[in-house]
């Protein structure tokens, strides 16, 4: 008996894909969103100021770039993140636009100013390091101007999405843009293997032992967790202001708003 009551209580458990899956429902993330931005929120803060102690006095002077190298804590995970979140919004772009899946679309939208603010980041804090380092503030170098091709796919999906008033046929018309753009990531990512250009090649590679100090490693990957943190957080941020948009009304939102008054 007891051997038939046990098998009867784990057949009639839900499965633990099913309860993750019901968080594909706007209503159900968005609680699961407001509590996760604080905690995120508060590693961002923690992980930057480690970050930037050890990136700007801890950290040894590099003997070819002096002091101007430490730029790169800032610049490198921004460089990276600026890729990852194009191909994590070009991801959540198809699976809405494969599976019409709303919460998906909304991520994807979610995504892009973010990912458009790190692209920024990463060009500015380009300039930075390349003034004292190549003497210039910019030259049309394959990494950088594929870099700056990347900004400009972000804003083009965000004005895309923004001139079509209807918001399923704006997700459907982003997303087409944003797989299309997926090609330039890959060109960025391989632009100094593939041509003769000014910009270095990788410092940390899965490949290959880093050739850098283990505390400027380190210094960069707690950077590069930190802003990680902010970029979640950003998202999910802006996620929960675009469900409220496009949810309004529905009879939660309008309950939610009223219980926030």
């Amino acid at each position: 008996m007891l051997s038939i009551q046990t098998s009867q209580s784990v057949a009639a458990a839900p499965p633990r894909t099913a309860s993750w899956l019901r968080y594909a429902a706007p209503q159900a993330f968005f609680p699961l969103a407001g509590r996760l931005i604080p905690w995120l929120q508060a590693a961002a803060v923690l992980l930057s100021a480690a970050g930037l102690y050890i990136g700007l006095f801890a950290a040894p002077t590099d003997f070819q770039q002096g002091d101007a190298y430490r730029i790169i804590f800032v610049h490198v995970p921004a460089a990276w993140l600026s890729m990852l979140i194009y191909l994590a919004m070009a991801f959540w772009a198809a699976v809405g636009l494969v599976l019409n899946t709303r919460l998906s679309s909304m991520m994807a939208s979610a995504l892009a100013p973010t990912g458009a603010l790190f692209t920024f980041l990463a060009l500015w804090t380009g300039a930075l390091w390349g003034k004292p380092t190549w003497g210039a503030w910019w030259v049309w170098d394959a990494r950088l101007t594929s870099e700056l091709i990347l900004l400009f796919l972000y804003i083009g999906f965000m004005a895309l999405q923004a001139a079509i008033s209807d918001p399923r046929r704006a997700d459907r018309a982003g997303a087409v843009l944003a797989l299309v753009g997926v090609v330039n990531v890959p060109v960025i990512y391989f632009s100094v293997q593939w041509w003769n250009t000014l910009h270095q090649g990788s410092s940390v590679s899965l490949r290959s032992a880093p050739t850098m100090a283990t505390l400027m490693l380190q210094g960069m990957l707690i950077m590069t967790l930190a802003l990680w943190a902010y970029a979640i957080a950003a998202t999910l941020q802006r996620l929960r202001a675009i469900v409220l948009e496009r949810e309004r009304h529905t009879e939660w939102v309008q309950r939610y708003i009223m219980e926030q008054q």
